[in-house]
C-alpha cells in the first residue's frame, strides 16, 4: 500500500453504512478516526434513516445527508451528490460502506485519497485499498469496520459502541410515556418483533404475544411494541393476540424517539435488528432471539445482553427465507425458553 500522508489531511469525509444496526456497529471506527485526526474537520455522509445515529456524535463536525429519495435519486442524483461533495474540497474519504457506488461517488467528487475495503471490484477507484480477507469476514461486524482503520496503519482496539441521544428526543419520549399514563416508577419492557432482510429473522408473532402477557403478569409492568413504518401490521397482530393491552408504538415514532424510549426500558426483547444494536449501545438489558443469522458476527456487543438460539446443522444459513419452507431454528425457540431468561434478567 502507498504511504499515506496523514498530516496534510485537513478535511475528511466518512461514508456511513446504510442500515441502522450497521451504522451503530461502525461507531467504534468513527471514534478511532477522530482520535487519529483530532484537528481534522470530519464530515460524515449518511442516508436519512441512519443519520440520527450520528446526529449527536462528538466525533464528527458535520453530518451530510445522502437523499436518495429526492435530490440524489437515480443515476443523475449520484452525479449531483458527487458535485455536492466536491464543494467541500475533501482531502480524503474513508468508506465504511462497502458497495461499488460508494467508491464511485467519491471518485467522481475528485477526493484525492480514497480508503476502503477492496470489495465489489473497487480497487481501481480507491487510492488505498485494504484487503478484505476471509478471516476479517468471520469477525464481529464491529471489528470488520475497525479492520478498515487498522489496514491503514491505525492501531485501535476499543470496540465499545457509542451512541448519544439529545434532550429533544428524550423530552418527546417522556411526553409519549405520559400520554400512555406511564410514570418514572413503572417497569417497562420493550419488544421489537420486526427485522429487515426477510422473515427468517423473525420469531413468530404468537410467541411474542404469549411472552408479553407472561411478562406483564410476572412484573406488573407495561409492554411497549417497537417497530418502523413497515412493522405496523406486526404490532397490530401482536396487540390483538394479547390478553393485556400493550402500548403499540410500531410505526408511530421516528428513530430518535425510538432510541430515547429504548433507553427508558428495563428490558428490551428483539430479533436480530437495528434496534437490537441501539439497545446494546445504550447498555439496556437485552434479550436477542437469533435464527438464520450469525450471532458471532452480528450479535449484540454488550455485557448486558443474552442471546437465545437453537443451533442447527443448517444454521446460520443467512437466508431471508427458510430454504426448507419452514423455520426450524425459530420454531424450536419456545416462549418458556425466552421467559426463563426474562426472569433471570429482571
Amino acid at each position: 500500500m502507498k504511504q499515506i500522508d496523514f498530516i496534510n489531511i485537513k478535511r475528511l469525509l466518512i461514508r456511513s453504512t446504510n442500515w441502522i444496526g450497521d451504522a451503530v456497529m461502525t461507531t467504534p471506527a468513527v471514534r478511532a478516526i477522530r482520535e487519529r485526526f483530532p484537528n481534522t474537520h470530519i464530515s460524515l455522509l449518511a442516508k436519512p434513516w441512519v443519520a440520527p445515529v450520528f446526529e449527536n456524535s462528538e466525533h464528527i463536525d458535520r453530518l451530510l445527508i445522502y437523499d436518495d429519495q429526492r435530490r440524489h435519486k437515480d443515476i443523475f442524483g449520484k452525479f449531483r451528490l458527487a458535485r455536492d461533495l466536491k464543494k467541500y474540497h475533501f482531502d480524503a474519504a474513508i468508506l465504511l460502506q462497502n458497495a461499488f457506488e460508494a467508491a464511485l461517488i467519491t471518485f467522481l467528487a475528485g477526493i484525492p485519497l480514497r480508503f476502503g475495503f477492496d470489495t465489489d471490484v473497487r480497487q481501481l477507484l480507491l487510492t488505498h485499498a485494504v484487503s478484505c480477507t476471509n478471516e476479517i469476514k468471520k469477525k464481529h461486524q464491529t471489528d470488520y469496520y475497525l479492520d478498515i482503520i487498522r489496514g491503514l496503519g491505525m492501531k485501535e482496539d476499543n470496540r465499545e459502541l457509542y451512541l448519544r441521544l439529545n434532550q429533544r428526543d428524550r423530552f418527546r419520549a417522556e411526553k409519549i410515556l405520559l400520554e400512555q399514563h406511564l410514570s418514572l416508577d413503572d417497569k417497562i419492557v420493550g419488544i421489537n418483533p420486526g427485522a429487515t432482510y426477510g422473515p427468517a429473522k423473525q420469531w413468530p408473532l404468537d410467541r411474542y404475544a404469549r411472552l408479553a402477557d407472561q411478562i406483564q403478569a410476572f412484573t406488573g409492568g407495561r409492554i411497549i411494541i417497537f417497530g418502523g413504518p413497515n412493522d405496523r401490521n406486526l404490532g397490530e397482530n401482536i396487540s390483538q393476540r394479547m390478553q393485556h393491552r400493550p402500548i403499540d408504538l410500531s410505526g408511530k415514532t421516528n428513530l430518535g424517539e425510538a432510541m430515547a424510549l429504548i433507553e427508558r426500558c428495563d428490558l428490551f426483547i428483539t430479533n436480530d435488528s437495528g434496534l437490537m444494536h441501539v439497545a446494546a449501545a445504550l447498555d439496556v438489558p437485552l434479550i436477542a432471539v437469533f435464527g438464520s443469522t450469525n450471532s458471532i458476527t452480528t450479535g449484540p456487543l454488550s455485557q448486558n445482553s443474552r442471546i437465545v438460539q437453537v443451533p442447527l446443522e443448517c444454521s446460520p444459513c443467512l437466508r431471508p427465507e427458510c430454504p426448507k419452507g419452514h423455520l426450524d431454528c425459530m420454531d424450536q425457540i419456545s416462549v418458556e425458553m425466552v421467559f426463563n431468561v426474562v426472569k433471570e434478567m429482571l
